[in-house]
């Protein structure tokens, strides 16, 4: 397993983990307030409000970033509605729980936000690894 950080201020606790990032820099974009990964630490939890990192935390495409409410017994991410978006010139993201079967049989589950690769150039496919910025794809 890759690195993994939590940073809690006291209501929320952002986890992050760094093997999923795909720097897609939606984060930062959002709440550079909060968000500044030349710093370390990167995440400056008490810089915004609760609600304002939730909703950027909810927008990251990877599941790199993720959260939890200090107050709720289950920690488990919550199932949502299944969403799917087509970011121009990037990754498929589907929103919510799904159960994935790769071609070799193994199955696993998903939790909140799911990037796929689109542009056939990631290197952990089915997932995007943001080689599409490189490849400078367009769709």
């Amino acid at each position: 397993m890759g690195k993994t950080k939590e940073y809690n201020n006291g209501d929320v606790t952002v986890v992050w983990e760094a093997e999923k990032c795909i720097h897609s820099a939606i984060c930062v974009k959002n709440s550079p307030q909060v968000f500044q990964p030349k710093d370390r630490p990167w995440i400056k939890i008490d810089a915004a409000s609760t609600e304002e990192i939730v909703e950027t935390v909810k927008k990251c495409p990877s599941g790199a970033l993720s959260y939890y409410m200090t107050n709720e017994d289950d920690k488990t991410s919550q199932s949502l509605e299944t969403k799917v978006e087509v970011l121009e010139n990037g990754p498929l993201l589907v929103y919510g729980t799904l159960k994935v079967t790769h071609k070799d049989g193994n199955e696993e589950t998903k939790n909140r936000t799911t990037a796929f690769c689109r542009c056939g150039a990631s290197q952990n496919k089915p997932y995007c690894d943001g080689a599409h910025v490189k490849k400078d794809f367009r769709g």
